[in-house]
């Protein structure tokens, strides 16, 4: 059991591979049909991204640092499959292609971008599981001058944009579970971080996720 909690990530990531490497195959045998053209150019862009974050998974995979996410990572990695899955595999209320929908696209590389650069900021401070280093620092720069949270933003708004495109009844309700796990999570991992000298300050004057929101 310990084995695969440990290596986890990974399971999540061949999920989400296999999902997203099945709509990109789809959407290219049905090239004639500019919805599927869209379709295979968005599943494409997330697998690029899965990819891109492949090393950070597997590090997050053999790391023996004590993590202090109670669960949460295992909440948020299976409803963030779910949601997944649920986009590529299930069928979407609407097919009708619409000029609007190019701009999806664009925000979905908005939002990963903005993800990468937050870990990419974050450099070896940065995981997927909640764990402090000894010589852990609080991080102020990049798009950590904006918001506290700034992965999970780009997280968040790059499902959202997915799911709208992939628009279901079982998409929507799989990325709401996202949604929430993403702030319970966000929660537990600000008790650990608080203790850390000088991020209550930085709390003090920084959102979590949303700008002068939240």
């Amino acid at each position: 059991m310990n084995w695969f909690l440990r290596r986890y990530p990974l399971f999540v990531l061949g999920a989400c591979v296999a999902a997203t490497t099945a709509t990109m195959v789809r959407g290219l045998f049905d090239f004639s049909d500019p919805w599927q053209r869209l379709a295979a150019v968005l599943a494409g862009l997330h697998l690029v991204w899965l990819l891109l974050e492949t090393w950070t998974t597997v590090r997050s995979s053999q790391s023996t640092d004590s993590a202090t996410d109670r669960g949460t990572l295992y909440a948020y990695g299976t409803a963030r499959t779910a949601t997944l899955v649920a986009a590529c595999l299930a069928t979407a209320d609407d097919r009708t292609y619409r000029p609007w929908l190019l701009t999806l696209p664009v925000i979905f590389v908005g939002a990963v971008g903005l993800r990468l650069w937050a870990i990419r900021t974050l450099g070896r401070f940065y995981s997927h599981r909640v764990r402090v280093l000894g010589d852990h620092q609080i991080v102020r720069s990049g798009p950590y001058r904006l918001v506290r949270h700034p992965a999970y933003l780009g997280m968040a708004l790059a499902h959202i944009v997915y799911v709208l495109f992939f628009l279901s009844t079982y998409s929507a309700a799989a990325l709401m579970l996202l949604l929430t796990a993403l702030v319970v999570r966000i929660l537990i991992e600000e008790r650990t971080l608080l203790t850390l000298p000088g991020y209550s300050d930085y709390a003090a004057s920084h959102r979590r996720v949303i700008p002068w929101v939240w």
